[in-house]
This record gives structure tokens, C-alpha cells and sequence, in this order.
């Protein structure tokens, strides 16, 4: 059964391709079924975080009601990246079943060492400089939050 979820991922991904998209799909299963699918939209919708799995996730969860994955697995084509794997992280799935390496999709023009690479350099040394402000005042955030009666936790 797992390998026809699999399968279904493939399959989507090879159509995204043909039809002008990305190489890459994640389907979210629950209880036996899919209840969600997603494919690289980046190119297509103009959006870097339209990722597969970044697409099924947020499907998932719309059709589910919910922020988390609770009790469900996501099957995708590619091992995530970074960016995917910290959605996976966030939306905390049972499980994760992938099918290509990362080591497949650089060899394909996909590689996202440089970002691995990135977040273990200090901010200001990022290609991307990341500069801190205005700290002392954000933290009202944080403090409005923690008094916030009412707040779901996450």
C-alpha cells in the first residue's frame, strides 16, 4: 500500500514536469488515504516557497482543519530541503518517506548545500547579510503573546 502512495507522487511529479513544473511531489496520507497531494509550483505561481511538500502540507491541512499532521505521513519525491523540512518539523507528521537523495536532485541542478552551508556561517557572514534591530521593542510581541489568555500553542 505505501508503495501505491509512492507511486502516486511519482506520478505527479513526471506530469508537473511535462506540464512546465518542477521534478518533485508530496502526497500527505491519513488513515490509508490521501488527503492531500502537492507539486513544485515555484516557476509556475512565481512563489520560492512553493516547494511540493510546502503545498501538500498546507492542503493537508485545510482539508483537515488543523495546523498539525497529526497521525498522518507525507510521501515525497525528493528528500526535503531545508526549507521542507522545516515545515515538516512545524506541521509534525508521523512520518516522512522519500524517494530521490539529495545528492540525486543536486546531480539534476537541484542542490541546496549552499544552504546548509549558509546557516552554519554568523549572520553578518551570510551571503545574504542578516542584521538585528529594534530587539528590545519586538520582545512586546513575545509579551503580548505570553499574556494572551486565550493563545493555542504550537
Amino acid at each position: 500500500m505505501k508503495t501505491s502512495f509512492m507511486a502516486r507522487a511519482i506520478e505527479l511529479a513526471i506530469d508537473n514536469v511535462r506540464s512546465g513544473g518542477g521534478p518533485f511531489a508530496a502526497v500527505v496520507v491519513k488513515d490509508g488515504r490521501i488527503v492531500a497531494e502537492g507539486t513544485n509550483r515555484v516557476t509556475s505561481s512565481n512563489d520560492p516557497t512553493a516547494h511540493a511538500e510546502v503545498m501538500a502540507i498546507r492542503e493537508a491541512c485545510s482539508a483537515l482543519g488543523a495546523f498539525q499532521l497529526d497521525g498522518c505521513d507525507l510521501y515525497a519525491t525528493c528528500e526535503p530541503c531545508p526549507m521542507c523540512l522545516g515545515a515538516i518539523y512545524w506541521a509534525r507528521p508521523s512520518r516522512v518517506y522519500f524517494a530521490s537523495t539529495a545528492a540525486d536532485a543536486a546531480a539534476a541542478g537541484f542542490d541546496d548545500a549552499f544552504i546548509y552551508q549558509q546557516i552554519a556561517l554568523p549572520l553578518a557572514s551570510r551571503k545574504i547579510p542578516f542584521l538585528e534591530m529594534m530587539r528590545l521593542e519586538s520582545l512586546e510581541c513575545f509579551r503580548a503573546w505570553t499574556e494572551k489568555q486565550d493563545r493555542i500553542k504550537y
